[in-house]
């Protein structure tokens, strides 16, 4: 029995010491936690894509709060949520910030079956990392869109996916947040955030091929051939070519779209624009109406006759004055006869 008792004593003491040194320990080296960050936490999507540049949520609304601090919020934003979430925590934290236009996930390759046919067959892993680390993959491009999916697989609000008569990603405008996560796992860089634009309106270059102008064109019938068309055309100096390739600034550019009809390999895409009518047709000469059949009336009215026009006189010359010659005075009966005749006429 009294064994039982200085066991259950010493247990007692020794919990009661360790209790004491952990409490110590946890006021020594207790880490304060802002209570503001769980509710950061809280009005945040809580989709942990790692769109804004932290390791999840948390740490978007550790950052959050470390920047009200500081006085400023300027350049944190949510993709996910958006302008919407991010007024919550505006107000949640007391702070102002400022209104960002939205991203959307663009496809900078335009290579489909039909501009880019294939010309081997690959047969591994069918992904577009391990694909790209065995070459330029089944097309002679070695910069454009493999289509093994990995962008798709990326997406958490499936906004993407494989157009199966093109074999090119397909962005749904609807559903896409601009996390960014299709741009990492993109390989080859084909994927890029821009603003989504008035009315949803955009224009870009649709190719990343940094070949030459030759090679380019043997690899695909609408890759950028680097002539500077288009960056000649640009009155604002949206456009700039490096390394073979064109790149529109879409900080930069004005929508007009003149770019797009200088193009001559026609890479350069505008989305969403309204579709010009087209030109209308000339009218053809409408063929002539017969003249309508005229009804003989009742009683007809004789329609009086048109006088005939009087043909103009000729204009007469004037006659040269005739010399009128001295009347002759013929001689009488008796004259003839001779006076020493002896007949003589009664």
């Amino acid at each position: 029995m009294n064994f039982i008792l200085i066991a259950v004593i010493v247990l007692g003491a020794i919990g009661l010491i360790a209790a004491v040194v952990l409490f110590a320990a946890s006021k020594k080296f207790a880490v304060y936690e802002d209570p503001r960050i769980a509710q950061v936490s809280e009005v945040l999507p809580g989709a942990n894509c790692g769109g804004c540049g932290f390791p999840g949520c948390s740490g978007m609304a550790d950052a959050l709060v470390k920047g009200a601090d500081a006085g400023s919020i300027d350049g944190l934003s949510c993709p996910v949520g958006g302008a919407e979430v991010m007024g919550k925590v505006a107000d949640l934290l007391g702070m102002a910030i400022a209104n960002s236009e939205p991203m959307v996930a663009v496809v900078r390759c335009n290579g489909t079956c039909e501009h880019r046919p294939r010309i081997a067959e690959y047969s591994g892993l069918r992904t577009c990392a391990a694909m790209n680390a065995c070459g330029a993959g089944e097309t002679a491009c070695g910069y454009g869109c493999l289509g093994c999916g990995d962008c798709v697989a990326a997406c958490q609000f499936g906004a993407i996916s494989i157009d199966p008569a093109t074999g090119i990603p397909a962005v749904d405008e609807e559903k896409c947040t601009s996390c960014g996560a299709c741009v990492k796992a993109c390989p080859r860089n084909i994927i890029e955030l821009r603003k989504k634009g008035p009315k949803g309106r955009r224009v870009y270059v649709s190719c990343v091929n940094k070949d030459k102008g030759p090679v380019a064109m043997k690899a695909c019938a609408v890759s950028c051939i680097g002539c500077g068309k288009c960056e000649k055309e640009c009155n604002f100096g949206a456009i700039t070519v490096e390394n073979n390739l064109a790149y529109i600034d879409f900080e930069k550019c004005r929508l007009c779209r003149k770019c797009v009809t200088a193009c001559p390999k026609k890479a350069i895409l505008d989305v969403n624009f309204p579709t010009p009518a087209p030109a209308p047709k000339p009218k053809e000469p409408a063929a002539p109406k017969p003249a309508p059949e005229e009804k003989p009336s009742e009683s007809p009215k004789a329609a009086p006759a048109e006088k005939p026009k009087e043909a103009p006189k000729p204009v007469e010359k004037p006659k040269a004055p005739v010399e009128q010659k001295p009347a002759v005075k013929e001689p009488s009966r008796g004259a003839f006869l001779d006076t020493d005749s002896s007949i003589s006429i009664k």
